[in-house]
């Protein structure tokens, strides 16, 4: 909840200073336009730590509820209809949770072309043609550059909370047939 009013007390800071810098018409100066712009890319980029910390919590569920159901698992052959119905629940919604994890951790990253900011675009360069591109270009395209990216790791953050956000859900679903299945395991006939 602290990171929410954290993020939140930033946006206010950010929308206000907008605000007052465009009252009476007037717009902001190059100066005040770069700082907020790299503001603003800033505190997008703060939100990656946050998504990527919760992915791998959540794959550390996932692997270990399917680590302690094979564990836990019968031979085949001691499978009753019930038992195989569950636990194949069980694993397609735990693996279409580690699909949605694994589509967040490595999104598109297409985009950015040109961009002196963006690191793809950046090591296609030579290192001298990029210092020289880069103290070649005006405030106003260094602005451009810094927006454009804020708003293009704002994309992929989306995607990355998203991919989380449905991966969370399914694992969701997944414990009532994990703990149906560990259940009817456990309570299978003894094997001859």
């Amino acid at each position: 909840m602290t990171g929410i009013r954290s993020w939140t007390a930033d946006v206010t800071a950010f929308v206000m200073v907008v605000k007052i810098e465009r009252k009476g018409g007037s717009t902001m100066n190059a100066e005040k336009a770069a700082h907020a712009s790299r503001d603003q890319l800033n505190l997008v980029l703060s939100f990656f730590p946050r998504v990527e910390s919760k992915s791998s919590v959540l794959l550390a569920i996932d692997t270990s509820m399917l680590g302690f159901l094979a564990a836990k698992a019968p031979r085949l052959q001691e499978f009753s209809t019930w038992t195989g119905l569950a636990a194949i629940l069980t694993v397609l919604l735990l693996s279409a949770s580690i699909v949605l994890l694994y589509r967040g951790a490595f999104p598109q990253l297409s985009g950015g072309h040109g961009s002196l900011i963006y690191f793809r675009e950046i090591a296609n360069r030579t290192e001298h043609r990029f210092v020289e591109e880069f103290r070649a270009q005006s405030e106003e395209q260094y602005v451009n550059d810094v927006l454009g990216q804020a708003w293009r790791n704002s994309e992929i953050l989306r995607t990355k909370f998203d991919c989380l956000k449905h991966a969370f859900t399914f694992m969701a679903l997944a414990i009532l047939p994990w703990l149906t299945t560990i259940v009817l395991f456990a309570t299978r006939p003894a094997s001859n």
